[in-house]
């Protein structure tokens, strides 16, 4: 069995992208996506969110929402603003956020290899989450929201997907955030078969997002395998969807930090705490830390630079990564919040929203500090997957998102 392989994707016919795309899932709640998809009939947040067609107040994860979902999809197919292509193909996925770029492939990954894992994971999965999508999965037996990994360095893979992306794209759509995408479908049987091989060569790729996802297909396929007398390991079950760029164009940004409160110290106490485990300098602006170890505070309305000392920085994949040099040494030990999973006294700030957002929070009293990161680098993700091991809560933000709708794989 292939790590991946190429299939018909369901997606906008032509002219249509624009109409379809939608942010993922994940990223809006239900009013949000309610208001986003007002006056677009066509917007795939009809199958993603769609509790949004029916009344307020109807949990998301009832059983007539994932129906709701499934007469959607027919509705769009039956319109004809979705189509299925007639042959198993590979699909270039080209994402531009400003000045960056990204360029990768769309495929049908393994579940066998995500079970094995050759397709390594870096997170903790929540039961109910990996429910939600197996539900919605069922319902419309279709995997619709694509798991985002990527891969290690492959010069030869960048230059197939380079040379399939110089023509016309056969979708072009931009966000209301101003984000482009664009996909090229790969056709030809010798692009297809040499793509397959060197990602067979390669040891693992790696689960940037869609940890959920990824964990719902293998539940999925599990279940469908166990049903099946015939099962023979090339039914579309065994697969799931997947975008994977090479890891030196993934973009990762901060994930910051705000605190509630100074957990009963004076401002002058918690300070003289922190410059314990810490060079404390004086910033005359906002502080976006330059390189790892360095962490900006923002407190009583000025910024200071913190550094820890480098005798407290572990050699283990984890433990020096910086949210936990932050966690470990200041945040659990100092403001007494251990489990910043569930503890109400933390939030977290994703860097697209900047450094202004922080000031902000704090400013209106809402919160007391923050703390700006510097962002994780992929090569410390893959270390801490390599290693078998678990990334610490809100240590990644990926940008630019991948566009739901643009590629969906449909399990028959």
């Amino acid at each position: 069995m292939s790590l991946i392989r190429p299939f018909p994707a369901l997606r906008p016919a032509e002219g249509r992208a624009q109409q379809v795309i939608a942010p993922p899932y994940d990223v809006l709640n239900t009013e949000e996506a309610r208001a986003l998809a007002e006056g677009r009939p066509w917007s795939f947040l009809h199958i993603s969110k769609p509790e949004i067609d029916l009344p307020p107040g109807t949990d998301p994860y009832a059983a007539q929402v994932y129906a709701k979902a499934a007469e959607n999809l027919g509705r769009m197919l039956a319109a004809g603003v979705l189509k299925r292509d007639e042959q198993a193909c590979y699909y270039a996925y080209r994402i531009i956020m400003g000045a960056h770029v990204q360029t990768g492939l769309v495929a049908a990954a393994s579940v066998a290899d995500y079970d094995a894992n050759r397709i390594r994971k870096h997170e903790f999965t929540r039961p109910d989450k990996e429910d939600d999508r197996v539900r919605q999965v069922e319902a419309l037996n279709a995997q619709t929201g694509p798991v985002l990994l990527a891969y290690p360095h492959a010069p030869e893979v960048d230059a197939i997907l380079a040379a399939a992306t110089q023509g016309h794209p056969d979708a072009d759509a931009t966000s209301e955030s101003g984000v482009r995408h664009t996909l090229w479908v790969i056709r030809e049987a010798g692009t297809i078969a040499r793509l397959t091989e060197l990602f067979d060569a390669m040891r693992a790729v790696y689960i940037a997002d869609g940890h959920h996802r990824s964990a719902a297909a293998s539940r999925v396929c599990a279940a469908r395998r166990a049903a099946n007398p015939g099962h023979t390991g090339e039914e579309a079950y065994n697969y799931f969807l997947a975008v994977i760029f090479p890891d030196h164009q993934m973009k990762i940004l901060d994930y910051n930090r705000v605190i509630r409160d100074l957990n009963g110290l004076t401002e002058a106490e918690f300070l003289k705490r922190v410059a314990e485990s810490f060079t404390v300098e004086e910033a005359p602006g906002p502080v976006s830390p330059a390189q790892p170890r360095e962490f900006g505070l923002y407190l009583g309305g000025r910024w200071r630079r913190l550094s820890i000392h480098p005798s407290l920085v572990p050699n283990d994949p984890v433990a020096r990564l910086d949210v936990s040099l932050l966690q470990n040494h200041l945040i659990a030990p100092i403001l007494g919040i251990s489990d910043p999973r569930r503890d109400k006294r933390i939030d977290f700030v994703g860097g697209i929203r900047g450094l202004a957002e922080l000031e902000k929070r704090v400013d209106s009293g809402e919160m007391a500090l923050a703390f700006s990161m510097h962002p994780t680098h992929m090569e410390h993700l893959m270390a801490v997957a390599d290693a078998n091991e678990v990334m610490p809560p809100k240590s990644t933000w990926f940008e630019p998102k991948l566009a739901d709708g643009m590629a969906s794989h449909v399990l028959d």
